[in-house]
């Protein structure tokens, strides 16, 4: 035992007695003890002026009144941050510091807040501060980053080559502002730049990283690369599975951690309880007693907040008024047949912090009637922090009385009624006034009936959990009076001695020694209220000094309190005090204040061997409590621990060479009649080892027994039986566990080390989150952050706990002062603790939730900090520091050859993924046309008046119709017009700029009729020319039109001021204006002969931002419509409903080619009108009585939003949707599975089948592959595993099970296309269960890009690739998107088992990070989901970092709440860590015209910083 723990005598305790050791011996000692760590310039003393006092009482005075929270406060400690975050310096390492808009900045401004009350004590301490600080002044300059070798001690010389964990921030401040500049919005520009987010670059469009490389925002990353290129901590070896092939690493221990040596430790028992002859047999009894033989005694006196004496409560009038208490408890509430109370039921006890006499009275009188106390805090407020859990411990306990004090009744809130609001979660109470005047007299042959203490329940105390849920621990009546003869032996309580009390009354200590004891003992408390310790934090000392009390119960903080308002104060003397009782002794930072206290009130009076902590808990009450011992007894010893050893759970005394220690005092040893062993924190309740830290129980009377109505929950508290080493149980008597941490050391003296509650344990060690905050605290300059406003919590992310830490800025803090601070904890908390910080907040003063008594509510502050409602002000996440227990990444195994895969028509054993459509078979009297043109003109003069287009405006009237003899005789004007006024001859390009509308379909068979080929581009947008002129412009060139056909109004848009600020209006080429055609037909029509020769181009920006334009043939044109025609059975009697933009892919082909090729009649409904009028869409779809409609995802979403509240109301209009049997979302993307099935569920109660709704699928090469169709099975959905899928692998799940995701099938493959999975590196055809590459063979592909540059490379391989084996010979095209063939249960029409195609991503979208490939749109529904106030999300990467680009619709403030919340939902779902989380305002993330995200853009504009984002945060 003396081998493993040494105890110092005072001499070498932190803080030096007065006249034990000289000043020089003490600064001879502190360098020895830190001079390894300071950087000693070759050739120069050290940088230190000794300071001289006169005496070196007063040195000690004035170091100890410094402006710490003297909880937290040793010197040593800070010297060994200093040191740690020196050690970093010779280590350059510049941190990015987030941006954040000026908005947001101004936030933190002086006037915007109060500091908190408890903080005037700060401030003044500051200015005796400045002065007397003797330490090294470090001058502020690059800091550097903690380089610890596990395994290596932690300040022990390391040569510099070890492998350091990146572990957080340096931070430079030298001449380069660039690094820490604080970035403003840019507010230089004009507004005009301001409003046109710069996407539409026809410069950027052709790249996908069109950066400039000076931009502020790539040169953050930059930085941020460089910090993470630094290697992590080693690696680790083993690994679990996630029930998948990814590995998740599992921390193994390292073979070099300390590990407990000691012996078994063997039981520990306390003296006796001696039994004293006149100790009362209960409590009651004694007050009886009291209040009959000496009812002139004082009891207890309370004071005003001005420290004056309130009122002095006797023992005679305590025991008349609990005798009327407990009469009318009984007698007076409810009926005689009925009473309300009965013996043995609980009541509340609500009263304010500054009436204990009232609350002593209410106490009692519920004790002479047998009736069970719960004693809670007033809720201030319905919502205040912890009062709903307050609320569910009354409910569970029955509680239907709560008893208060008039002042307390009057002040609670009430209703316009004047009724006592029911608080959220409490249940309905019945407000009971204590006072004397408000009760009736009992009659004069009643009495509360006193029996000796028995087993019934005594009191409930509540207590608060680690979560925030609130529970009630029970005290018999036979406990509460052990509890108190263990207390009155340990402290030698006497008779009418005088006490003084700062403690809550209501619990704990305050409750056992201030209500309980001091009655027993007939003994004088003068209670101190919480709001005079505000005032006056001295008034406790001067109780004693004026009442020469004997004894004094406080907490450090009080003490703490006392020491910096502490001036010169010449009439204090202390000597009267025989105990300072500390309550929080157990907290190990306590001791501080302890020495601290000592230091300055020696002179004063107070003895050394007063001073007496003591370790409690709510289970088992008073644990030990250190006696006063005789004077000139050897003084107390210390422990002085490795916080290293502690972390892994064993004790290992410190030696000098390092600094990272925690001190401990002892709390004294075991209560009197008790028994006490330490016990494994977790599993079976084994005893420890003598050098084991482990949980603290204690066997004796004076306990808790039981958690109220939470059986199991007691078992495993009260009820526990420890076992030593062979499994064998130790006794019969049950312990109960008390939460706290700690090991009995040499002389049976207890040491508490931290309380289970605080324990974090990170990558299998532990930490306390009370050393955390010390040594963040510790951290210098301190004037950032408001002391003892910090909050230290774990949360769990990924299967590991993470720490964070909030505090509470003080708000003339700049931005860069923050920072600072914030990476300097961050370098000293690895540096000590070696463990990594996950998130840092700072919060504006005043906001984090408060205990009653003005302490941080823990539990509250993660609720917040998880729901995304703490608001913080600053934030730093250090997820890449942190998180060392990602899967591996994968490596890429080498392909099987084609010989040994391919067996008939199995691949590695599983079939081929391969399908198709039917046949393209019978001729119909329009198929022996080959040209769309012929089509057309058979049909005017076969059904001259069939109408076959029909346009509606905004109201749901129809603007204009056409039927076939009309297109065909426009067509002629049109055609004659290209011939007379353009000159153009066969195969010139035209482009066509018109609105959605008749005007267009006219023009584009115009310019088949004269032999030209039509482009249709889509107009610009009259108030946003600026962004969408340039791309018009850029589509003219690219596809080299040699005359542009467009509407008047466009015509005088395309040359206005407006479009020359754009673009270069001199440029374009003739502009012919279609509105006045000329009378007279063209001469002859063109009659094409070559089928293969170009019919149109169709140009489109694809997700990414790429302009592409592909050739259309006639042969392709056609065979695309009759397939359409086959697959929607569309002939002359149909109407088909479109609402769809007719500018590219299928949506143009719907709107101008099928109705001439099948003859039916489309209904066209321009997308722009829906804006005005979302209901369009619909209403004309059940007035039409249409059967097949189609629609763009934006359409849909417009219609859900739009609609969503209005079902009702256009029920009763008559809106009827139950005749549609295809609803076709017209899509080049994964199918939208959220947004169809809202649509579906919306629209159900109008009729509208669910499995109408499907989508389809098409892409550059191939316009539509996949269409719903009208026969045929209904689409299905499938879940597949995510991790799977990352892997390039899909395997099949059940729905809702973890890692699932769902996805729908793309619509039916159409006729004449065929399908095959092909791997898009090797071109290999694959299996069924993998995800490849969809490559497509049909008559209907496009020809070929059509591109100025001619990258004929790209053009074969995307159009005519063939594969690398099996069959060679066909040629395919390839879709650049990922997907999978899966053969279902369902027939098609033939009869054949059909194959769904299931669509996942594009190629070029999808992102390869740590050897996996991920698609942005999962992560992005993650991200989505995480937070109300995310309305849109956009990914992406930038030099492997990804970057998370959100939406936020609320306040500004609440953007840095997103920052860990869409850091932790990235890292749980899906294993990656966030780079950078970019906050922005509504509609930045650009989209193009079918909806879909343009995410190159957006990294375009991002880092040409063109997104005036709303915060920036770069994650370690």
């Amino acid at each position: 035992m003396g081998r493993t723990l040494l105890l110092v005598n005072v001499s070498l305790s932190l803080f030096p007695l007065a006249g034990d050791i000289t000043q020089k011996g003490y600064e001879k000692k502190r360098s020895k003890l830190i001079g390894a760590f300071f950087p000693q310039a070759p050739g120069k003393t050290e940088r230190r002026t000794p300071v001289t006092p006169s005496s070196s009482s007063r040195y000690h005075r004035r170091r100890s009144s410094g402006s710490r929270d003297e909880r937290y406060r040793s010197d040593v400690h800070t010297e060994a941050v200093q040191a740690a975050l020196a050690k970093h310096k010779e280590r350059k390492m510049a941190v990015p510091m987030p941006s954040k808009r000026r908005s947001l900045v101004v936030q933190t401004s002086m006037d915007a807040y109060t500091p908190p009350g408890t903080e005037s004590i700060s401030l003044l301490s500051q200015v005796c501060n400045k002065h007397s600080r003797n330490r090294i002044c470090w001058s502020v300059g690059e800091l550097t980053i903690p380089s610890f070798p596990p395994r290596s001690p932690p300040f022990s010389h390391i040569p510099e080559n070890h492998s350091a964990p990146p572990d957080v921030t340096g931070y430079t401040n030298n001449t380069a502002a660039d690094d820490i500049q604080v970035e403003r919005a840019p507010g230089a520009g004009t507004a005009a730049q301001r409003q046109t987010p710069k996407y539409g670059n026809a410069e950027l469009m052709e790249t996908g990283d069109g950066v400039p490389v000076s931009s502020r925002v790539s040169a953050k990353i930059q930085q941020l690369v460089n910090t993470l290129k630094r290697p992590k901590r080693p690696p680790l070896r083993e690994f679990f599975v996630d029930d998948f092939e990814e590995l998740l690493e599992v921390q193994q221990p390292d073979p070099n951690q300390p590990k407990a040596e000691g012996a078994q430790m063997v039981l520990l028992r306390g003296e006796q309880l001696g039994v004293v002859t006149n100790w009362p047999p209960s409590l009651e009894a004694a007050l009886q007693r009291w209040g009959t033989i000496s009812p002139k005694a004082p009891c207890l006196t309370t004071m005003d907040n001005n420290g004056k004496p309130l009122y002095v409560l006797t023992y005679g009038k305590l025991w008349s008024r609990s005798v009327k208490v407990a009469y009318n408890l009984l007698h007076k509430l409810g009926t005689k047949q009925e009473p309300l109370v009965r013996p043995g039921d609980r009541v509340a006890l609500v009263f304010p912090n500054n009436d204990p006499a009232a609350f002593m009275t209410a106490f009692y009188g519920c004790l002479l009637a047998e009736v069970v106390p719960v004693p809670i805090e007033v809720p201030l407020t319905r919502k205040d922090a912890g009062s709903q859990q307050i609320g569910f411990l009354l409910g569970s306990c029955g509680v239907t009385v709560a008893l208060t004090s008039d002042a307390c009744h009057k002040g609670l809130p009430k209703s316009p009624t004047g009724e006592i609001p029911q608080f959220k979660g409490w249940p309905k109470v019945l407000w009971f006034v204590t006072e004397s005047k408000h009760l009736s007299k009992p009659p004069r042959d009643w009495f509360p009936h006193i029996k000796d203490a028995n087993q019934d329940t005594a009191y409930i105390e509540y207590k608060t959990c680690k979560d925030g849920s609130v529970l009630g621990v029970t005290v018999m009546r036979i406990a509460m009076l052990t509890h108190c003869q263990a207390l009155t032996q340990s402290c030698s309580y006497t008779e009418a001695e005088t006490i003084v009390n700062v403690l809550d009354f209501k619990k704990d200590v305050g409750l056992w020694h201030a209500v309980l004891t001091s009655v027993m003992n007939m003994m004088h408390v003068i209670s101190i209220p919480y709001a005079l310790m505000k005032v006056n934090p001295l008034s406790w000392i001067q109780k004693v000094c004026q009442n020469k009390a004997k004894v004094a119960c406080v907490k450090s903080r009080d003490m703490h309190w006392a020491l910096v308002a502490h001036r010169e104060q010449r009439d204090i003397n202390l000597s009267s005090l025989r105990m300072l009782v500390v309550a929080d002794g157990s907290n190990p930072w306590s001791i501080s204040s302890c020495d601290a206290f000592l230091n300055v009130f020696q002179t004063k009076g107070l003895k050394p061997e007063v001073i007496c902590p003591c370790a409690s808990s709510p289970e088992a009450l008073t644990v030990a409590l250190r006696r006063p011992v005789e004077e000139g007894s050897d003084p107390p010893g210390r422990g002085v621990l490795s916080m290293q050893g502690l972390s892994h759970g064993v004790i290992r005394v410190d030696s000098e060479e390092k600094l990272s220690v925690l001190t401990l005092q002892d709390v004294g040893s075991v209560m009197p009649g008790g028994m006490m062993c330490v016990v494994k924190p977790e599993g079976v309740p084994q005893l420890c080892k003598t050098d084991e830290i482990g949980e603290l129980c204690v066997c004796t009377v004076a306990t808790g027994t039981s958690y109220y109505g939470l059986a199991g929950m007691t078992k495993n508290t009260f009820e526990v039986f420890p076992v030593s080493n062979t499994g064998a149980p130790i006794g019969e008597f049950p312990f109960t566990r008390t939460g706290l941490l700690g090991f009995i050391g040499p002389a049976g003296l207890i040491f508490v080390a931290g309380k289970m509650d605080g324990l974090m344990v990170v990558g299998g060690r532990q930490h306390n989150a009370d050393d955390i905050v010390a040594t963040a605290l510790a951290v210098e300059p301190m004037k950032f952050v408001y002391r003892g406003r910090i909050a230290v919590f774990s949360i769990t992310v990924l299967h590991d706990e993470r720490i964070v830490v909030v505090a509470e800025q003080r708000p003339d803090s700049t931005e860069e002062d923050s920072f600072q601070w914030m990476s300097r904890v961050l370098q000293a908390i690895d540096g000590i603790h070696q463990v990594g910080v996950y998130c840092l907040a700072l919060v504006p003063s005043n906001t984090l939730p408060k205990t009653p008594l003005g302490g941080i509510h823990l539990s509250e502050t993660k609720q917040l900090f998880l729901e995304g409602a703490l608001h913080p002000c600053n934030v730093l996440m250090c997820p890449h520091t942190c998180v060392t227990n990602l899967p591996k990444p994968r490596q890429k195994q080498p392909e099987i050859g084609p010989a040994s895969v391919m067996v008939g028509n199995l691949v590695s054993g599983k079939r081929i993924a391969q399908a198709s459509g039917r046949d393209l078979a019978q001729i119909e009297d329009n198929d022996q046309f080959l040209f769309l043109s012929e089509v057309l003109q058979w049909r005017a003069q076969t059904t001259p008046d069939h109408v076959l287009y029909t346009l509606l405006n905004s109201r749901g009237t129809i603007a204009s119709s056409l039927t076939c003899v009309q297109l065909h005789k426009r067509a002629e004007k049109i055609a004659g017009m290209l011939a007379e006024r353009a000159h153009l001859q066969d195969g010139d390009h035209v482009a066509l700029v018109y609105p959605p509308g008749i005007d267009l379909i006219v023009a584009f068979y115009g310019c088949l009729y004269a032999g030209c080929v039509p482009i249709t581009v889509r107009p610009p947008h009259p108030q946003n020319i600026a962004t969408t002129l340039p791309t018009v412009k850029m589509i003219v060139e690219v596809s080299r039109s040699v005359c542009v056909m467009t509407t008047q109004l466009i015509c005088k848009l395309l040359r206005s001021k407006e479009a020359s600020a754009a673009v270069d209006v001199r440029t374009w080429p003739p502009v012919l204006d279609t509105d006045d055609l000329p009378k007279k037909k063209p001469p002859l029509l063109y009659k094409p002969s070559n089928p293969d020769t170009l019919a149109y181009m169709d140009f489109s920006v694809s997700t990414t931002g790429m302009l592409a334009g592909v050739k259309m043939s006639h042969t392709a044109t056609s065979a695309f419509c009759r397939s359409i025609k086959l697959q929607c059975e569309l002939y002359p009697s149909r109407e088909v409903a479109i609402c769809l933009d007719p500018y590219c892919g299928l949506g143009f082909v719907l709107w101008c080619l099928c109705s001439v090729y099948s003859g039916h009649q489309s209904i066209l409904i321009p997308p722009a009108e829906l804006e005005v009028n979302p209901a369009l869409w619909l209403s004309v779809v059940s007035q039409y009585k249409v059967r097949d409609t189609f629609c763009s995802y934006s359409v849909m979403e417009l219609c859900t939003k739009g609609l969503g509240l209005q079902t009702e109301l256009l029920k009763s209009r008559g809106l009827d949707l139950s005749r549609v049997r295809t609803c076709v979302v017209v899509a080049e993307e994964r199918p939208r599975i959220a947004l169809t099935q809202s649509f579906s569920k919306l629209f159900k109660d109008l009729g509208l089948h669910p499995r109408a709704v499907s989508t389809s699928f098409g892409c550059r090469v191939n316009l539509a592959i996949c269409l719903q169709g009208t026969s045929g099975p209904d689409p299905t959905t499938v879940f597949v595993d995510m991790r799977a899928l990352r892997h390039d692998r899909v395997r099949l799940v059940e729905r809702g099970s973890p890692h699932s995701l769902p996805l729908m099938e793309s619509g039916k493959i159409l006729p004449g296309v065929r399908i095959i999975i092909a791997n898009p590196e090797t071109k290999g055809p694959m299996g069924e269960s993998h995800l490849g590459e969809i490559w497509v063979h049909s008559g209907h592909n496009a020809s070929g890009y059509f591109t100025v540059y001619g990258d004929e490379a790209l053009q074969s391989d995307h159009f005519n690739s063939r594969l690398s084996f099996g069959d060679t010979q066909t040629v395919w095209a390839r879709t650049g998107y990922l997907g999978f063939l899966r053969r279902t249960e369902l027939t098609d029409a033939s009869g054949e088992r059909h194959d769904a195609l299931y669509v996942v991503g594009a190629l070029e979208e999808a992102m390869e990070l740590r050897g996996m490939r991920y698609h942005p749109i999962d992560i992005e529904t993650s991200v989505i989901r995480t937070h109300k106030s995310i309305t849109e999300c956009a990914v992406f990467t930038w030099t492997n970092l990804l970057v998370v680009v959100v939406e936020l619709d609320g306040s500004e403030h609440e953007a840095l709440d997103l920052v860990p919340l869409v850091t932790n939902v990235v890292l749980e779902e899906h294993y990656l860590i966030v780079g950078v989380v970019v906050v922005v305002d509504i509609g930045v993330i650009p989209i193009n015209s079918r909806g879909e995200k343009q995410r190159m853009h957006l990294r375009d504009g991002f880092l040409a910083d063109q997104l005036d984002p709303i915060y920036v945060a770069y994650n370690m």
